[in-house]
Parts: C-alpha cells; sequence; structure tokens
C-alpha cells in the first residue's frame, strides 16, 4: 500500500506514535547497552511528521521508483528511524531488538546495504546534504516526482561541506529539496553555542539563498504545516529549523548532553517507561 501525503493526518494517532517509537527507541538502546539516546529522542517527532504524515512510501516495496527519499544526515539518530521504519512495516519489530548485535541488519548507524527503507549509509557528519541534493537532482531529471527530505542536526552544521551544498542546492534551485534542523542545541561536547556559535541561524540559511522557516519541533500541526509549505514552494529548496529539545520525552534526559551517546541503564529505563506511559 502506497501512503500518500494528500491524507490529513490524525495528530492524535501520530502523537500516539511517538509515544511508542520512544518506547522502541529507548528498549533498543537499553537492551544494546550503547547508542544515542538524546539525539533519537529530539527526532522522533519530526521523524514521525515526515514518515506518516507527509511522504509518499510503500513498504512492501521499498525501490518503488516514485517514492520520497529520506536522509538522516545525523545517523546517530538511527534507533529513532529503525523504530519508524519497523512500525510502517520495512520489517518485523522483533529486529529491533538486535540493534548493534553482531550480524544484525540494524547498525549502530544506517546502512543501506543491511536495511529496508534505508537509502544511503550516513553517520559520518557533514555529508547528508550534499547526498540529498544528488538526490534531488537525479529525480528531476528523472521527473519522477519524488521530493526528498534530510535531517541534519544542529552540531552538524558547524561542518563547512554543509554550507557547500547549502549553496549548490540553492544555486540549482532544487525546490525538490526539504532539510530539518533538529535543533537542539547540544552536542556531544557541549552547547552548540559554546562549541562553534551558529546564530543568526535563519537568517544565515535565508542568505544562501533557502526558503527558511522555523517551528516547534515537537508540535505536529507546526511541522505538519511546514512541510506542506515546502511542498509548494517553488524555485527554492526549503529549510525548516525544528526548535528541538534533547532527550525529549523523558525529563532524566531532557537538555543532559551527557545522553548524548549514553544508552539509559535499568534505572533509568524504568523511569523512562513509567513516564511514556499512556496519559
Amino acid at each position: 500500500m502506497v501512503k500518500k501525503s494528500q491524507e490529513i493526518p490524525d495528530i492524535s494517532h501520530l502523537r500516539e506514535t511517538a509515544r511508542q517509537v520512544r518506547l522502541d527507541i529507548l528498549e533498543m538502546l537499553h537492551r544494546a547497552g550503547s547508542g544515542h539516546t538524546g539525539g533519537s529522542l529530539s527526532a522522533t517527532d519530526i521523524l514521525v511528521a515526515l514518515f506518516f504524515g507527509q511522504m509518499r512510501l510503500n513498504p512492501q516495496d521499498p525501490c518503488w521508483f516514485q517514492r520520497d527519499r529520506f536522509v538522516l544526515s545525523k545517523g546517530h539518530a538511527a534507533p529513532a528511524l529503525y523504530a519508524v521504519l519497523s512500525r510502517l512495516g520495512y520489517f518485523p519489530r522483533e529486529e529491533l531488538l538486535t540493534l548493534r548485535q553482531f550480524g544484525s541488519s540494524l547498525q549502530g548507524h544506517p546502512d543501506s546495504a543491511c536495511t529496508p527503507g534505508v537509502e544511503v549509509p550516513t553517520g559520518s557528519l557533514g555529508q547528508g546534504l550534499s547526498i540529498a541534493n544528488g538526490m534531488a537532482l537525479a529525480a528531476r531529471l528523472n521527473g519522477n516526482g519524488a521530493r526528498v527530505y534530510v535531517l541534519l542536526g544542529d552540531g552538524e552544521v558547524q561542518e563547512g561541506q554543509i554550507w557547500e551544498a547549502a549553496m549548490s542546492a540553492a544555486h540549482f534551485r532544487l525546490d525538490n529539496l526539504t532539510a530539518i534542523l533538529d535543533r537542539n542545541r547540544l552536542q556531544i561536547d557541549g552547547l552548540t553555542g559554546e562549541v562553534m556559535g551558529l546564530e543568526p541561524l535563519a537568517p544565515k540559511w535565508e542568505a544562501f539563498g533557502w526558503h527558511t522557516l522555523q517551528v516547534d519541533g515537537h508540535s505536529f500541526p507546526e511541522l505538519l504545516s511546514a512541510l506542506q509549505d515546502a511542498e509548494h514552494f517553488t524555485g527554492r529548496p526549503t529549510m525548516i529549523i525544528a526548535h528541538t529539545v534533547k532527550g525529549k520525552g523523558v525529563s532524566i534526559f531532557e537538555n543532559q548532553v551527557k545522553y548524548h551517546g549514553v544508552a539509559p541503564n535499568q534505572e533509568e529505563y524504568e523511569q523512562a517507561l513509567k513516564e511514556l506511559q499512556p496519559a
């Protein structure tokens, strides 16, 4: 079955899906004993809005020619992507529990050779936007109507290659390309503003020739509205700056840089399960 972006998403369903995805992420990380908690949780609502509310997909045919493409440039948030793909039916949920195990199809960073629904291997930060540019150019040449989405980390946009790709996308007027920035303001070494300041961020993207929007990255109405705006905007690529909370959904992880690349221990996992129970 092909998911049509024209369908009006049920916001309550998206919120419940995001809650379940967060539970999946934490179970995967806890079992694996390693992985990236904070950035996976901050990106969850963005990915749910994209995959369940916007993109054209066919989980029964992952290579469907007219599918929309997604690049997880911040590849360390792979658990969030895997949880979403599993719930869409790309592979059985049981595989989630093999995260980071030897021989598993779910590596610590996405690998298109292993995992259905993953378009490209990512994780070396700074490269995903360049790849997405190529995909968007190819879609234009092929005339298949596909849109390309790429999720960036805010620490990642300190990389010079990001800005070369930003210039390129604007130069080629890639209006079938939408980039989303997970703006949680924390990276592995601390606050992004202290490691390498990014502000004024929105004016930078505008100056590089992008149609730029800012949203609450945990608000499904705002995310979906911005994605629809991007789909109908012509002549320029779109950047959606999604303001998020690192570790969103579990109080002990929220805005805590130490959980950038640390899996929850047993006590933390049990507390997370309590906080993520249905209201």
